[in-house]
Formats: structure tokens, sequence, C-alpha cells
């Protein structure tokens, strides 16, 4: 006979293991985030490692190296572009200052009409804010270099665990096939190649959506008279990856960098330039492109994308959607979950559920047929 929990027992269990959980991914975040990166990258690459060892006969060791370093190359690229534009960035700074300065001039001059706070007592309160943010400039450079020296962490760890790997993918999947009894290895087959499907789908549908961003941004920028549009475009079609916060991101930098190198009438077009794009993105590109690979309810993202920055800072933000994903091919399969799954989805995704509630309503339907009959019988 199956043994039966009270609902407060099992919502006790769940919130100790959601708890448990998230301490341990906040004290693990420096070798859980290159990890799962680097496990993406991996199922991203399987098919081209198989091509090497399979057409080419290259051994397993061989081609997994040569995976790696292709993906390694070509974040490295990415990475030197962007840091080449930063460095002409960098040349415009003097500008910058002006531009600024006479903003804050003007800025000055309206509270002084408005307000009639003199430019004197405006300066001294200035000086006295500036005196107390000169104390944090140590601990500010003092991160900035941490944050430097943390990117390339990152990189050469999520580089050595894609390795990993891909070298020892059969392996691992043996383990995780012996981790469970011989009546649930279906299940378990099921639920690796639907991650695998589900996130090489999902990283190209979404490295394609970010080439088209960027070559949308770039011919606006290039049509508005931007400088630096390349950067610009490159910055919005990466921050695009993030759900609702990246792109009014791009949006805030764009218009800063606009207003310093050309000025306030190119910052309009800018904001236009983006809301279009955004519109495009959303309404065109990202249905046709990365399609319904991935369908997780706004609600559940949101909620992820703040748990993660909670957790991981950026990395999580970037991380949601795919660990989110694959939860709920997790959720969907796994006896006891499934009504997580259905709460991470969209309502016509789980037909148990449907036809479940379609019964309930047709039941509710047909008393109410009856008590109408009935009444009208009375009343005759």
């Amino acid at each position: 006979m199956k043994k039966t929990y009270p609902f407060y027992f099992k919502l006790s269990c769940i919130l100790i293991s959601i708890i448990i959980l998230g301490f341990l991914a906040m004290i693990g975040q420096q070798i859980l985030v290159p990890m799962v990166l680097g496990l993406l990258i991996a199922i991203l690459l399987i098919p081209l490692c198989r091509f090497l060892e399979n057409k080419l006969r290259f051994p397993r060791g061989v081609s997994s190296i040569l995976a790696s370093v292709l993906a390694l190359a070509v974040i490295a690229a990415v990475i030197y572009l962007m840091s080449i534009e930063v460095g002409k960035l960098a040349s415009d700074w003097p500008q910058f200052q002006k531009q600024f300065t006479d903003l804050v001039d003007q800025l000055q001059s309206w509270i002084s009409r408005t307000f009639g706070v003199r430019r004197h007592d405006q300066l001294a309160y200035m000086n006295d804010t500036l005196k107390k943010s000169i104390s944090t400039g140590t601990a500010i450079l003092e991160k900035t270099l941490t944050s430097v020296g943390y990117v390339l962490m990152l990189t050469g760890f999520t580089f050595l665990f894609t390795l990993f790997f891909l070298l020892y993918r059969t392996h691992l999947l043996k383990f995780l096939v012996a981790s469970f009894t011989e009546t649930h290895h279906k299940t378990v087959f099921e639920i690796v190649e639907n991650i695998q499907f589900m996130v090489k789908k999902y990283l190209v549908g979404l490295f394609l959506q970010m080439i088209i961003v960027t070559i949308l941004s770039f011919i606006a920028y290039t049509i508005i008279g931007v400088k630096y549009n390349f950067m610009l475009a490159i910055l919005t079609g990466i921050l695009n990856i993030l759900p609702y916060i990246g792109i009014f991101t791009a949006l805030l930098i764009g218009a800063l960098i606009t207003f310093a190198t050309s000025g306030i009438s190119h910052v309009l077009f800018i904001v236009i330039a983006i809301v279009v794009i955004h519109a495009i993105d959303g309404n065109i590109i990202m249905p046709r492109v990365v399609g319904s690979k991935v369908k997780i309810n706004s609600l559940i993202v949101i909620i992820g994308l703040v748990i993660g920055e909670m957790i991981w800072g950026i990395a999580g933000m970037l991380l949601t959607i795919p660990i989110l994903a694959i939860l709920k091919i997790i959720f969907d399969r796994v006896e006891g979950l499934q009504s997580w799954g259905f709460l991470m989805g969209e309502d016509d995704e789980v037909p148990v559920f449907k036809s479940i509630f379609d019964k309930y309503f047709l039941v509710k339907k047909d008393k109410i047929d009856r008590m109408m009959e009935d009444s009208e019988i009375k009343s005759k």
C-alpha cells in the first residue's frame, strides 16, 4: 500500500529543500556557474564532436579538445572586438566630460531659476557629496579589478568543464542510468534526450536571434549616424538575451553614449530604433527563430530572473531560462512533479491537466443545464 503524507508535511519538505538548494547554490557559485555554462556549451558541441569522431575518425579526446578550443575562440573573438571599441570610446572621454559639464551647468541654472537655490549652495552640496564619494573610490577600483579576475577565472573553468563534459559524456550518462532502478531507465534516457534536444535548439535559436538583432541594430545606428554603432549593435544583441531587462539596459547605455557623442537630437532616434527593434524581435524573430522550444510562462521567468540575480548575479540571469527549461522537462516526466511542470508552462501544454479541467467544467455545465430544466418544469 502506497503511503501518503499530509499536505503540510510535503510543503514543509519542499520549502526546506528549496532553501537548502538555494544556500548551496550561493556558496558554490564559483564552481557551479562555470559548470552549468560548460554543460550547456558541451551539449551544443556534441553534434560537432560526433561528426569529428564518426566521419573524420578522430579520437574522442582530440574531438573534444578541438570543439572546446573552437568555442573558446569564438568567445575570445567577441571579447576582443568589444575591447577594441571600448578603447576607442575611452579616447572620447574629454568629450563626455564636456557634454556632462554643460548638462550640469544647465541643470544648475534651471534649479536656481525654479527653486531659488544659489549656485554657491549647489556647489557646496556637490563638493560634500564628492568628498564622501572619494572615500569609496578604492573599494570601487578593487571591485572592478576583482570583476575582471572573476571573468578570466569563469572563462578558464568554463573551458575546462566543457572539455571534460565532452570527454566523459558517455561515462556520465551511464552514471545517471545506474543511479536509478531498471524500471526508470527509459524515463532517464527520455529526459536526457529531451534536455539535449531542447538545449541545442534553444541555444542555436538564441545565437541566431542575437545575430539578427545585432544586424538590425547596426543598420539602424548607421542610418541615424551614431558613433560607435558597431559596439552598440553588439551590446544590444548580447543584452537582448536577458528577457525584459536586457533591452532596457541596452536602451539606457545607447542613449547615454549617443548623448555624449552626438547630442540630444540623436537620442530620440535611438530610443525609437530600439523600441522598433524590440517589437520586431518579440513578435517576429523570437517566435520564428527561437520558436516554442522553451515554454515557460512569463510569471515564472520574472521570478526566475530575480532569484537568479540574487543567487548568481548577471550570470544567474543569463542561465535562468535554460535551467528553468531543464527543470520543466524533468518535472513533466517524473511522477509526483507534474504539477510543478504544469505551473511553469502554459495552460494548454499538459493534456492530462487540460482533460481534468475540461471534465470539471463539463460537469459544472451539465449541473447548470439540469438546474435550468428543473426550474422550467416547476414554473410550468
